[in-house]
């Protein structure tokens, strides 16, 4: 092969394609743009002049902050699948962007000090009070690492939903309540709630399904809650953290207790709601 007449020097290839000859050997590791001639004896790599498109496509995609590994997904697609793909992760970006906002917003004032003062707003997070009266629930419970919950959150209140709906029907949003800290370490355990209207029916259809999903009727207690609702991106982990701090903190400045777990209610479609709509109240019992 004639080298120096059909091929470019990876020198000359980086400078045409704007990248380095370090991410270039990079690539070339991973996969995603190999040389088209390495020298056996010296091993210097040629790249061909058409090779260049793809090297600049790559490049632009890392622009973007795209995983490596995404990007070699996109560049063996052509034409509508590979454009498909780059605005799926661009949506996903975009919902982490927005619930990240929040947490920065919510840090900044807690790093900066800020006093609330004697109002209901925490920093980005507005709290406020509601009286709850006793509810009839069905429930199903497991233990959880936060990765786990989204799957798992959503599997369990289908079901429940279902099994509400030969029960009377739903009285009540459905909500999860956390018995113990739920994280990447830390598994809960976590139960799923969904309130019915008919007790008996309720605990006749727990009975069926209770060896295969640990299904469970309870009554949850009347009471207080102090709560602050939350968009769709907000309720990401690790964003949701903060806004149950900000509530724990409103809780404990205002000389209230916390008297029961906390939990999270779902009070709307969750499959409608875009990521800056609001879905989600992040509560405790308080006295």
């Amino acid at each position: 092969m004639d080298v120096d007449r059909d091929l470019l020097t990876i020198g000359a290839f980086a400078a045409r394609s704007r990248l380095s000859a370090k991410a270039l050997r990079l690539y070339d590791r991973l996969g995603l743009l190999a040389p088209a001639y390495v020298d056996e004896l010296n091993g210097y790599r040629y790249y061909r002049a058409d090779q260049v498109e793809r090297a600049r496509l790559v490049a632009l995609l890392r622009q973007l902050d795209m995983p490596l590994a995404r990007i070699a997904e996109i560049v063996e697609l052509e034409g509508e699948r590979a454009a498909e793909r780059l605005a799926a992760y661009w949506a996903e970006a975009e919902s982490r962007f927005a619930s990240q906002r929040t947490l920065a917003a919510y840090l900044r004032g807690r790093l900066s000090g800020r006093d609330p003062g004697m109002d209901s707003t925490y920093g980005t997070f507005t709290v406020e009070t509601v009286e709850m009266g006793p509810q009839v629930v069905l429930t199903e419970a497991r233990h959880a690492l936060a990765h786990e919950l989204p799957a798992w959150i959503e599997a369990s209140l289908g079901r429940l939903e279902k099994g509400a709906a030969l029960c009377g029907g739903t009285t009540g949003a459905p909500f999860v309540v956390y018995h113990s800290e739920v994280s990447m370490e830390s598994d809960g355990p976590v139960e799923s709630c969904v309130p019915v209207a008919d007790e008996n029916a309720a605990r006749a259809w727990a009975a069926e399904h209770s060896t295969a999903r640990g299904t469970k009727v309870r009554v949850e207690p009347a009471g207080r809650l102090a709560y602050t609702r939350i968009t769709k991106a907000q309720v990401a982990h690790p964003q949701i953290v903060a806004a149950f701090e900000a509530v724990e903190r409103w809780i404990a400045e205002r000389g209230l207790t916390v008297v029961g777990p906390c939990r999270e209610v779902y009070f709307a479609d969750w499959g409608a709601a875009g990521p800056e709509d609001p879905v989600c109240d992040v509560a405790f019992p308080v006295a």
